[in-house]
């Protein structure tokens, strides 16, 4: 193991992310458009993948010189493509966050198979998938790499009904997290959970179900009520803990987890 030693280095360099590759899952919009945006403001260069091919178009405009992939992350093949192109035309890859994710509301009672299905394989397995397709590409190159998962303050606490294939997901992220970390750190791979709490997204504003019947709002003013900072998240507070997960001033973190909840999950 090479042993590298940062502290010679001024602390402008150890944020900065110029010359570096980053791509972000569900870039289009929310906690990964905010992301896109810092890790490019920080030098990287930046490869947005999303499913959503309208929204993503406007959002690699609103970031110049973001490259933009139309791309379902659910299909472990179009992952795969993702990596070969990035690594063809960037010439490789630094920097991999798993954001895309949902969030459907039903109660465990009413919930089928395949809402179940599509949950897992969305915020669990093309994690994975992603994981796997940037950690093969960051050990062919030799020069390590940072991949980050998105957990989530239910990865510690069951927060309401319905959201049992969301909360088991996210349980599942972090576990991976510790793996991936423990088989890559050698490669010099690090990997990080970020876990947000609920958070101000465009995604979270459209929710519905039958456990936000009262109002997006009102389930917001409650969770901010027993959170300590007295709010909840904006998409650029997790983009900000992001941006010191995958940069060198978190050189010596791997396999861990970063909460930003606004001390949501020290309340309990």
């Amino acid at each position: 193991m090479v042993q590298i030693d940062l502290t010679d280095r001024p602390l402008s360099s150890l944020y900065s992310l110029e010359g570096r590759v980053a791509v972000i899952t569900g870039g289009a919009r929310g906690i990964g458009f905010a992301t896109a945006r810092r890790l490019q403001e920080a030098g990287a260069s930046v490869v947005l993948v999303d499913k959503d091919g309208e929204t993503l178009s406007k959002a690699a405009k609103r970031l110049d010189g973001a490259t933009e992939l139309n791309v379902d992350v659910t299909d472990d093949g179009a992952l795969a493509g993702v990596a070969e192109h990035v690594v063809s035309a960037l010439g490789g890859i630094d920097i991999w966050a798993n954001i895309a994710g949902i969030y459907p509301s039903t109660p465990m009672l009413d919930m089928s198979e395949d809402e179940w299905d599509a949950v897992v394989d969305l915020n669990l397995r093309a994690t994975f998938v992603g994981a796997r397709e940037a950690g093969r590409v960051m050990k062919d190159a030799g020069r390590g790499g940072v991949i980050v998962n998105i957990g989530s303050l239910n990865a510690h606490l069951a927060l309401g009904p319905g959201f049992a294939h969301y909360t088991s997901t996210k349980h599942g992220v972090l576990g991976l997290t510790k793996a991936l970390a423990l088989e890559l750190g050698p490669h010099r791979i690090r990997v990080v959970a970020v876990s947000p709490q609920l958070t101000q997204t465009e995604g979270v504003m459209a929710m519905s179900g039958a456990f936000v019947d009262e109002g997006v709002q009102e389930m917001i003013d409650a969770y901010a009520a027993r959170t300590p900072l007295g709010r909840v998240g904006l998409p650029d507070d997790i983009a900000r803990t992001i941006l010191f997960a995958v940069s060198d001033l978190a050189g010596y973190v791997t396999g861990s987890e970063l909460m930003a909840d606004g001390g949501a999950l020290a309340f309990g």
